[in-house]
């Protein structure tokens, strides 16, 4: 006699479970999700095993690619050195967001945050650099930097010396493109903080402050906790926008003088599309690839688990 009221108490769930909302949810995944899954097929899926398949080739692009090579080109990417120049250019521009732009913007957002007179005009001024497109940010600072006649050389002149020509010396291009990047995007994570800081349960600071906790005890131990989400998830982009950027770097210095300013993509660019060593060119973006989703399911894995 019980086991019909156990196989009663059992279907009961399952009815329930799939009730209307099912039937609603399993139409919405009908009607949306094979559209998606086209076009991430169509646009990501097969562009990446159409480049793992041309990197075993010697094939400068033009008609079908026949003289196969396996791994050739990826020997040859990790024996040049311009490759590691490059790498360790976006380890410098990873380095310089971790440690300045990132400090800089969470600073800017403590400071703006709050609700006072002007604080909208700055929190524009100072997010209008992000929103100004990367070429023309590049061609902008290329007439800055101008050793002869840009806003630079005029500084120096007034001080009677001789102007620098930044980005034509190996010593000086990386820093100067270091100093648009800070400058290009810094904006960008301030808005992240402050949207996070505005969301934020203010009753907690109160209560730090009633307990007797300084504005900067307050800060340490209530406020930036609170931020760890966002500054996790900051970090998160700074690195993947670090590691791809590409827009800057080819206004200013193409990747010269002498390799020195390089990054992989734009090392990719002119050794792999310019110079049409198209299987080259598809191992050095395999293993940009593979860096980039190594990154994202590490960090994801140790960092973001919980978000």
């Amino acid at each position: 006699m019980s086991s019909p009221v156990g196989v009663a108490g059992e279907a009961a769930p399952l009815a329930a479970v799939r009730g209307p909302n099912w039937d609603s949810r399993f139409t919405v995944l009908i009607l949306f999700l094979p559209p998606a899954l086209l076009l991430f097929t169509l646009f990501v899926v097969l562009p990446i095993g159409e480049a793992a398949w041309y990197s075993g080739f010697n094939w400068n692009g033009f008609g079908r690619p026949t003289h196969w090579i396996g791994f050739g080109n990826y020997r040859f990417v990790l024996e040049t050195r311009a490759f590691w120049l490059a790498l360790r250019n976006n380890a410098l521009i990873i380095a310089v967001s971790l440690a300045i732009q990132l400090p800089l913007a969470l600073t800017l957002a403590l400071m703006l945050a709050d609700r006072f007179r002007g604080a909208v005009a700055l929190r524009m001024l100072f997010f209008m650099p992000y929103i100004l497109a990367e070429i023309a940010t590049g061609l902008i600072f290329s007439f800055v930097y101008d050793g002869d006649y840009g806003l630079v050389a005029s500084i120096w002149r007034t001080f009677g010396a001789d102007p620098p020509h930044l980005l034509a010396s190996t010593d000086t291009a990386m820093l100067a493109v270091l100093i648009v990047i800070v400058w290009k995007y810094f904006g960008f994570h301030m808005m992240l903080f402050i949207a996070a800081l505005q969301s934020l349960d203010k009753t907690l600071v109160e209560a730090a402050r009633i307990d007797g906790a300084t504005r900067t005890q307050a800060l340490r131990h209530v406020v930036i906790p609170l931020l760890y989400p966002t500054i996790r998830l900051s970090v998160f982009f700074a690195v993947v926008g670090s590691l791809q950027l590409f827009d800057l770097v080819m206004p200013l210095t193409r990747g010269g003088p002498a390799d020195s300013s390089n990054t992989i993509v734009s090392f990719l660019y002119n050794n792999g599309i310019s110079r049409m060593r198209v299987g080259y060119g598809s191992a050095i973006g395999v293993i940009l690839f593979v860096i980039c989703v190594t990154f994202a399911f590490t960090y994801k894995r140790w960092f973001m688990r919980d978000e």
